[in-house]
């Protein structure tokens, strides 16, 4: 489950370091425009998850995972041979739409065998390997790049997804035997839909989900040109950028520890309050430095943030699809907890891509703007929950 999650933070973390040479191949004339590469990803995979989801509870979850991944691989292939930016962006969303197969069926495949704070656990030990992989992402990339050029990135890819389908073939068994699928109907599928939007847990924390995913889009939309160009790191941006995703990846395994212990809830609140409070005491540190303060300090800041918000994630999800009624629709719950994540995520993700100004102001703010909304969320449905 994690190396298939893993496959997408591979396919947003190894294009950081090809970004600008990738947009002067197929002539793109605005720097801004690089992160589309990134953002049309996630657009695909919002709407990918939409469809797989629906489908593993009709026919199992093995068959919709192996339909993304070979979905993936044509939309690897191309990208490989794309000679202008449109041609890219269509590889990378029809990318998006095949990895969203792995990724969602593989949540549903979890809440088939576990639920609650057991959930919580194997989500937080798969998001540690979803974190270590973006940690060493880039520096891959660099050495793909070193290679091969850029378009070896791509050949990786379809390396890397043939070998995780081969061995998910060959290791894991199907969770959902026939006698509980349910039948493909467009009204069973509404009702289930309707079922999660009516269920305040699941909505409030696909929100809650949706927003702080914003924040990390927003950051992996402006690492690179932060990183690498702003504060000059050049090729040192893979060990910085490393760093700090390693942050997420440790406060992953120590939720991992904690929750059958501690709970969810006490975890993610504290996070989510620790995220929030570092974003609104950094604010005033950026205004003092016209933007751009020392390198250091926004280390500190980065790493301290991404270690509360690596707490937040698996929690998030868990609670999302907790709900006893929500069972039985495992597939299309997960499909909709996933998509409504993205859907809100992608947007804002890319609108602080968009708005960099060449400093972090848009970095910090959207921390900060996006985790005060997190909290009022979470407020408010913890409110309906125990309501």
């Amino acid at each position: 489950m994690a190396s298939m999650s893993s496959l997408v933070a591979l396919s947003i973390d190894t294009m950081l370091p090809a970004l600008p040479a990738m947009g002067a191949a197929l002539g793109v004339a605005d720097a801004n425009d690089y992160p589309l590469v990134i953002s049309v990803l996630f657009l695909g995979m919002s709407i990918g998850t939409l469809i797989y989801g629906p489908v593993s509870d009709s026919l199992g979850r093995r068959g919709p995972i192996f339909f993304g991944l070979a979905l993936f691989c044509a939309g690897t292939l191309l990208c490989l041979v794309a000679d202008n930016f449109a041609t890219m962006l269509i590889g990378r969303f029809i990318q998006g739409l095949g990895v969203a197969g792995p990724r969602i069926v593989s949540m549903a495949l979890v809440r088939d065998i576990y639920s609650g704070r057991a959930m919580a656990k194997v989500m937080s030990l798969v998001m540690v390997v979803f974190i270590l992989v973006p940690a060493l992402a880039p520096l891959l990339g660099q050495l793909m790049i070193a290679l091969g050029g850029w378009r070896m990135i791509f050949v990786m890819f379809l390396v890397l997804s043939v070998a995780v389908g081969l061995w998910f073939g060959l290791t894991q068994p199907e969770t959902l035997p026939p006698a509980q699928r349910r039948a493909f109907s467009l009204s069973r599928i509404g009702r289930a839909v309707l079922a999660v939007f009516r269920q305040p847990q699941a909505l409030g924390y696909s929100l809650a989900a949706g927003l702080m995913f914003g924040a990390l889009i927003g950051y992996l939309s402006t690492a690179q040109p932060v990183l690498e160009v702003l504060y000059g790191l050049g090729d040192r941006f893979s060990i910085y950028f490393g760093v700090v995703a390693l942050f997420i990846g440790i406060s992953s395994w120590i939720n991992s520890r904690l929750v059958m212990q501690l709970g969810m809830r006490y975890l993610s609140g504290a996070a989510l309050l620790a995220v929030t409070v570092l974003s609104l005491i950094y604010l005033p540190v950026v205004w003092l430095y016209d933007g751009v303060p020392p390198l250091w300090s926004l280390m500190v800041f980065l790493s301290a943030a991404f270690f509360a918000v690596g707490m937040l994630f698996a929690n998030y999800n868990a609670m999302a699809l907790e709900p006893d009624e929500l069972a039985p629709v495992a597939g299309v719950a997960a499909a909709v907890v996933g998509s409504v994540t993205t859907l809100i995520a992608a947007p804002i993700g890319s609108w602080i891509g968009q708005v960099y100004d060449d400093t972090v102001w848009s970095l910090v703010g959207g921390f900060a703007a996006l985790s005060l909304a997190t909290q009022f969320v979470v407020r408010y449905t913890e409110k309906r929950r125990s309501s």
